[in-house]
Formats: structure tokens, sequence, C-alpha cells
């Protein structure tokens, strides 16, 4: 009896010391049996006479324990030490009766002590989950209860949750915990947590894993604010007006369901028609009066102008001569014809003084030579002027032939002396900048194509030649003066201006513009830095200019002073590649000047690169979408930058593409994922033209951040009773170091599509593109494969005009109004009413110390006006700014005494 719990048996022996009954130090503890390996029970005791095991109630054999006999060296009394092993065999000998254990009985001369019970048990650990998660697809900030119950084992199983097989953690995320019945909760479901999700359970015998869980969340599209109602559709009579808006707030993600209702309203308007205005009939004839005229009159009221209609031409009033006994005639005295005499006399005098004036004041002024310009822009000032076209014997007017006679080779400042006072322009009525007539004239002396070989034949021979890329494709050409000009490749948004007297009078230069492709050109990205702007070449290399030109670029990335460190990459003559902006400048020449990049007009904030004076030869100047780079030397240039956090991002156009016949059961739709440039969606199209492939959807912008994370990309919803896709993976993706570096412009999937009859024309399903925990973009596909070609308007459209235009038809704002302009505003004055004035309100006040530092900083505010605004800049506004200016100095302008 009392063999369920510990005891202690007294010795009925007088005289004995409670002290001296046994004293466990070590007690057996419960243990488990993993497969088949025995396992071991051991106990300690003091003073001890001897130890034996007692299991379920008998004792174990003599033989089976294992003793060592010590003495505890702080009493001096006997420490008996016993071991056993307990073999699977002996435990499952009672399996099902009842528990096995054991306990230890000590005896010593005063008694005998009992252990505690150490239970022995067979550990397992079964296969199959009790319950499993179940795949979902939940709405964003929507809350998740995923279930797991783990399979039955001995010990009890440990749970653990994998997403996406990394281990879950609660106390790394705020939104997430585990119940103690093991399900997994999300509190709100994240965009982030669209994954898989797996249920672990483990002991010390196994580790199972249940099925894993796809967790979808989703989101339901939602309307953006409706725009305002356009114009009536009508100038005249009924019309109709329209707003709309779009399924952008937020857009649809991952299968959500898409805004319900129009996007697109549209409600009747009247607009009222102009009426023109028409005469009245004559009325009857005056009287004859004193001067011998009478005359009649009519009014503009039949019907009179209203609702924008035009007013009546012709004269209101008409006179005529007559006769009456009131008329009186008398001849003519000679006093009379004295006077008349004298009159024409100093009217002579008065035109001749004025046209000796004018030809002086333009031969001080030297800004045209005789045979470059028309003499109705010499007379015409401010005035609208128009080129007219030459007739078949006459050249035109405008094409440039070499000065061989002139040796001036730099520009020596203002036309105009410097005056003690305001020495301004006269501003007329008229208007101030009237551009000049649409022709483009060059200095083409033979067909296009025999010059563009004659050129590349030239190029062949210099050094640097092997550099180029071939063909003429993605180049532009001219023949260059004083005059300056601009070089355009079209379809690119790159350009190069050639602004008047960069090149040296008496000097023609030969100058290109080429866009390389990357793989042409080895470009050093150190560290991080990502490519931002095509990879550009003007030239000759080396040549110097006596202004700056401006090169224009576009570029694809959404700058902020937090997030990039962007700099200017020029390639020298030796073929090193010299940095711009910033602190560290690599592979630079001694004795070389640095590089500077200065940008503005970024959205929301102003990025500055760079710190030193502005005396050199390159400035580059950043704006949302393209970058404009002053230099006065030619050279190969690129845009590159170093993202400063993961918030900075670069945009990607998604553009796709699709074959425009499909005679087989396959269909293949190409997702490219680019820089977003002109030129990189140029040569696009240009390869999918050869390939046969049409535009299926409107292209999209995407900003990429700087997160490490790849791009996926996914198909859905397509009619699966029509059409199935041949993609293993639920979705493809393009590694994040693929598009971050720039190098690789061409990055696409293929989405291979079976249909499952070849009747079948018609295609509709959704394209998700996404950053992994970042922004996404989906495309919503509904065509007819055999002739949609909705979507041909997103193609580039061809440029009207030639790469190459020579002076004054390269350039928005007239040659003598730029000079005006300049002189008028160059020295400073009265009440800062000059160039600074007007770099303020053209909101170029950012770059005073670079105009500062420039012979004529008012010619590099028109210059980057030009670069900025051709060829559809607002001149009026432009005319505007210039007429603040002289509003300023207390007189819209006065005449400049020469």
């Amino acid at each position: 009896t009392g063999a369920q719990q510990s005891a202690t048996v007294a010795n009925p022996a007088s005289g004995a010391s409670p002290d001296l009954l046994p004293h466990f130090q070590l007690e057996p503890e419960d243990v488990y049996i993993v497969k088949n390996k025995a396992v071991s029970l051991a106990c300690r005791a003091t003073p001890a006479t001897q130890i034996y095991f007692k299991c379920n109630g008998e004792w174990v054999h003599q033989g089976d324990h294992v003793t060592q006999h010590s003495t505890d060296r702080s009493t001096g009394l006997p420490v008996m030490e016993v071991r056993i092993e307990v073999t699977r065999q002996q435990v499952e000998k009672i399996f099902g009766l009842e528990e096995y254990w054991c306990q230890c009985v000590a005896w010593s001369s005063s008694g005998t002590t009992k252990s505690q019970k150490a239970f022995v048990r067979i550990a397992y650990l079964r296969k199959n989950f009790e319950q499993e998660p179940t795949a979902r697809e939940v709405s964003i900030e929507q809350g998740i209860v995923l279930p797991c119950r783990p399979p039955e084992g001995i010990p009890p199983a440990e749970v653990e949750w994998l997403r996406n097989e990394e281990l879950v953690d609660p106390a790394l995320d705020a939104n997430v915990y585990v119940t103690p019945e093991h399900s997994l909760v999300l509190r709100q479901a994240r965009l982030a947590d669209t994954a898989n999700y797996t249920c672990v359970a483990k002991n010390i015998v196994a580790r199972r894993r249940s099925a894993s869980a796809a967790i979808t969340v989703y989101v339901n599209g939602g309307w953006s604010t409706w725009t305002q109602w356009s114009g009536c559709s009508t100038s005249c009579g009924r019309g109709w007006q329209k707003r709309s808006r779009t399924c952008t707030n937020p857009t649809p993600l991952n299968g959500g369901a898409f805004c319900e209702g129009q996007n697109v309203q549209k409600t009747a308007c009247t607009t009222l028609c102009p009426v023109d205005g028409a005469w009245s009939e004559w009325s009857k004839w005056s009287e004859c009066g004193a001067e011998c005229t009478h005359w009649r009159s009519r009014e503009c009221s039949e019907p009179a102008p209203r609702n924008g209609g035009r007013d009546c031409h012709g004269p209101e009033l008409d006179t005529r001569n007559c006769t009456s006994e009131l008329c009186t005639h008398a001849a003519p005295g000679a006093e009379d014809v004295a006077l008349y005499v004298g009159l024409v006399a100093v009217a002579v005098c008065l035109v001749l003084l004025l046209l000796v004036g004018v030809l002086v004041y333009c031969r001080k002024k030297g800004g045209l030579d005789a045979d470059v310009a028309d003499s109705s822009i010499l007379t015409a000032g401010f005035q609208p002027v128009s080129i007219k076209p030459s007739k078949a014997d006459n050249p035109s007017l405008l094409t440039i032939q070499p000065d061989l006679s002139t040796t001036t080779m730099t520009y020596q400042g203002s036309l105009c002396p410097r005056q003690d006072g305001p020495a301004k322009l006269q501003l007329p009525n008229g208007h101030l900048l009237s551009p000049l007539g649409a022709g483009r004239h060059t200095l083409h002396h033979s067909s296009p194509a025999a010059e563009g070989a004659d050129f590349v034949a030239r190029l062949s021979t210099q050094s640097y030649f092997r550099s180029l890329p071939r063909g003429t494709n993605n180049m532009a050409y001219g023949t260059f003066n004083f005059l300056g000009g601009r070089l355009m490749i079209p379809n690119t948004g790159i350009s190069l201006l050639i602004p008047p007297d960069a090149i040296p009078r008496g000097k023609i230069y030969e100058v290109y513009l080429t866009l390389h492709k990357q793989e042409e050109v080895r470009l050093p990205l150190a560290g991080c830095q990502t490519l931002l702007s095509p990879i550009v070449s003007c030239g000759p290399p080396g040549v110097l200019l006596t202004r700056p030109a401006i090169l224009a670029m576009g570029h694809c990335v959404e700058a902020s002073a937090e997030n990039w460190s962007i700099r200017l990459k020029k390639q020298s003559c030796e073929g090193t590649w010299e940095v711009s902006g910033g602190d560290g400048v690599s592979g630079m020449e001694e004795g070389q000047p640095r590089l500077r990049c200065i940008s503005a007009w970024v959205p929301q904030d102003v990025l500055q690169l760079g710190a030193e004076p502005c005396t050199e030869l390159y400035y580059c100047q950043l704006e949302a979408q393209a970058c404009y780079v002053f230099t006065e030397q030619l050279g190969r240039f690129a845009l590159v930058g170093e993202s400063l956090s993961m918030a900075a991002s670069k945009r990607l156009k998604l553009v796709l593409f699709a074959p425009a016949a499909c005679p087989s059961l396959e269909y293949n739709i190409r997702v490219y994922c680019l820089s977003d440039t002109q030129d990189v969606l140029k040569e696009v199209i240009q390869l999918e033209k050869q390939l046969g492939g049409q535009l299926i959807g409107a292209p999209r912008v995407l900003h990429f951040k700087d997160s490490y994370h790849n791009l996926r990309l996914s198909i859905h919803d397509m009619p699966s009773s029509l059409w199935k896709s041949k993609l293993l993976a639920s979705y493809q993706e393009i590694p994040f170091y693929h598009i971050w570096s720039g190098l690789q412009p061409f990055l696409h999937c293929t989405f291979t599509l079976e249909r499952l009859s070849t009747s079948t024309c018609e295609l509709a399903c959704k394209i998700w593109v996404w950053q992994v925990e970042g922004d996404g973009q989906s495309f919503t596909v509904n065509f007819n494969i055999a002739k949609d070609t909705r979507f041909s308007d997103w193609l580039v459209p061809d440029e009207v005009g030639t790469p190459a235009l020579v002076g004054p038809s390269a350039f928005k704002i007239p040659f003598l109004i730029r000079q005006k302009i300049i002189s008028s505003l160059d020295p400073p004055g009265t009440r800062g009413a000059d160039w600074r004035t007007l770099a303020q309100k053209l909101n170029l006040d950012s770059h005073l110390s670079f105009f500062a530092s420039k012979a004529s900083p008012t010619a590099m505010i028109l210059n980057l006006w030009e670069a900025r605004h051709f060829p559809n800049g607002n001149l009026s506004q432009l005319a505007a700014a210039v007429a603040e200016v002289g509003k300023q100095d207390g007189a819209l302008f006065s005449e400049a005494e020469c």
C-alpha cells in the first residue's frame, strides 16, 4: 500500500535520527522513447546503503542496476547513484493497461525513502493534420483567420507558420498573432500579405507540414472624382459636352472588382451661332457744302453683328465733290504753290535722314551679313516677319554660304555700347516675337541619301568613328556656321541646340548627333548606380565652342534630394568616363574642370548636386522628364543615379504587344517593361513591326522602387471555355537587378495562350504587373485578335520636319529681336530691370550664378527657352515676360541710341 506516492518508512530502531534517513539528490524524471532507442533513469541519495528501482510495482532485477558509490565532501556521508535502462519492449508489454512508471527506493540504517515516479512514454507524431488551412481571397483591410489543428502526438506538437517559406514571427509584425488553438490571425489584410501560408507541426519525433493555402488580398476599384465638363462640341447650334472619371481611386488589384457605372457622362449643350453684320441702305446725299462736297452714310445694322460675328467691311461714310451756289472756286495763288513745294522738300529731307540713320545703326550692330538676312527682317523691327518662298531662279535668302573672309574667332559681347541712361527697346503695339515662316532651311546641296552617305564616308576617316553606331537611323548631322542651328533625332526627344555665335565666325563645322544602343557602349556603373537616360554622342568630340550648346534628352527618374544622388557622366576623347555632381568625382584627368549637375522644376522639390562655382564646361538642368546639358565641348553623355533610400523610384513604361495575325492555336502576349524614355519605346515599336506585332493595350507607367523586390507578372480572368494558359506557374518574375541597372532595355515576359478552337477570335483577360510589396498596374485586355487596331494611336508618330535646321529657321525667336533683347537686358538696369528679372519671370532664378558666369546671361536664358519650347513654344508668354521687365524700368522700353 502507498505505492502511488512518495513515502518515508521509519526504522523502528530506537535512537535513530530523522536526519539519517536517505535524502535524494537526484530523482528520476519523465522521459520519452524515440523510435527504438532505450532510455536511462537515474537517482542519487545520501546516506544510502542500498538503492533499487521499482517499475509498475515490481522490483527491477539487481543485475539491471548500475551502481556508483562516492562520499559527500561537505558532510562526509556516503552517496550512492543507481541507473537502469528501459527499452521500448518493456513499455509495450503493458501498453493499454496503464502508463509505465518507475521510482527509486533508498535504504539506510534509519529507514527507507521513495523517490517521485517517473513515467516512460513512447513518443510519436501522426502524419495527417486534424485541420489544415484553406486558400482564400479577401478584400484589403479585412481580417483573416487561418485554422490549423496539428496531428496527434506525444509529446504534443508545437506549431509554427510559414509565409512563402519564411517564418512568420508575431514579435516582428504587430498585424499578426497566433491563437492558443494554433490559428494564424491577420488583423487587417495588406497587399503584402498575398502569399502561400503553411502550418508546420513538430515534436521530438518528426516535423509535419500542412498543404499550403494561397491567400490573395484583392482591392476593389473605386472611381476618381469627375473631371470638369469639356467645352461644347460645336461652336454653333446644338452639341454635347462630356466629363470623365477613372477607376483609379483605388485601382483594382489581384482580381478585385472593377468600378461599376459609367466612366464618361455626356450632356447636351447649345451655343449661340455667330451672326455677321450687314450694311443698311445708303442714306440720301446731303446738301452740297461750302467745301464743294456732300456725303451720305449707312449703318451696320441689317443685321447688327452679335455672338462673335464679324463686323461689316467697307466705309460707313461716303463723300463726293459737288457744285452749287454755296460753293466758290478760286484759283490758287503763287503763295500756295510755294508753300506746297516747301513742305515736299522738308519731307524728302526727313526721309533721307531717317534712311541714313537706319543704315548706320544696322552697320554698328553687325548682327547679320548682307548675304544672309532678308531685307524684310532688317526693316520690320518687332513687327511680324515672314519668309516668302523663293522663286525658281532665286535661291533661298537663308541658304548660308561659307564666309571665308571673316577671321573673328570669338564673340565680343553686346552689339550696342552701354549708355548712362536707360537704353531699352521700343516695343510697338504689334506682336513682339512674331515667328519666322514655317519653312525649314538647311545646307543640303544634294539629295539626303547621297549627303548621308558622303557624311558617313567622311566620318569613317576619323579615329573616333569606330565608337559610333553604324547606319544613320539614329543619327542627325548638319553643317553649321556662326548663325547656329539645331539637330534632332526623330521620335526620341533628343536634340542639340547650337546657339548663334557658338561657332567662331569664319568657321564651318560638320556636327553630328547620335543615339547609342546600350549594348554598343560599355558604361561603367559604380556600386548601386543605375542608368537613367539614353547614351548620346555629339561631335566631333573635343571641339570647343565659344558659347555652350544645349543637349536635350529624356530620363526615367522620379527625382528628389532625399532619395537620389544624380550625376552626369561624360566620356572623354581618350574613352574614360568623367563624372559630375556630388563630392566623389572619378575617372578625371588632372587639371580638367569638375563637372556640375543642377536640377530644377522637379515636383515638390529642387535637387542641387554639387556646390562648385559656375565656371565649368558642363552644366545640367534636370526637369521632370528631361534634362538639358549646357556644354562647350562636344562628346558622349549619360545620366546616372544612385538611390539614397528605398523610396527612390524609376519610371517604367509597360507596353503590351501581340501578333497581328494568328494562324495557329497558340497566341503569345508580350509584356515589355521599359525605361520611360521616348528612345526605348521607339526601338521596341520598330522591333515589334519586324515581328508583326500590334499594340493591344494603352501603355501604363509603373514606379519601380529600390526595394530589392522583383517585378511579377500574371494573367487572370480568361474564359476557360475558350482559352487556356500554358504557363505552369501562377506568375512570372523579372529579377530586380535586371530592371534597376537600366542596362537591359527590352526586358519582357511572354504569356503563351492556347485557344481551344480556331474560330475563337475574341480575347478578354486581365494582366497584372506589380512589384513585390510595392505598387502595381493592371491591363484589361478585350480585343479581336484578327482585326483590332484600337490602340494604334498610342504608337509613336513620325515627327514632321528636318533633323537638321540651320540659321534662323532653327529658332522660335527671330534673330534681330533676339539680338535687341540681349543688348537691352545684359547691362544692369535700374531697379534690377535686366536679365535677372527675366530669369525670375521664367522661373530660372535658381541658375543666376551660372548665367552670370557667361558673357551674355540673356543669351543663355533665351537659349534654354529655345531648347525647352521648340517647336511648340508660346512666344506670347515670352513676349509678356520681356514686356514686364521693361515696365519695371519706368517705361516700356526706349529706343537705344547706338
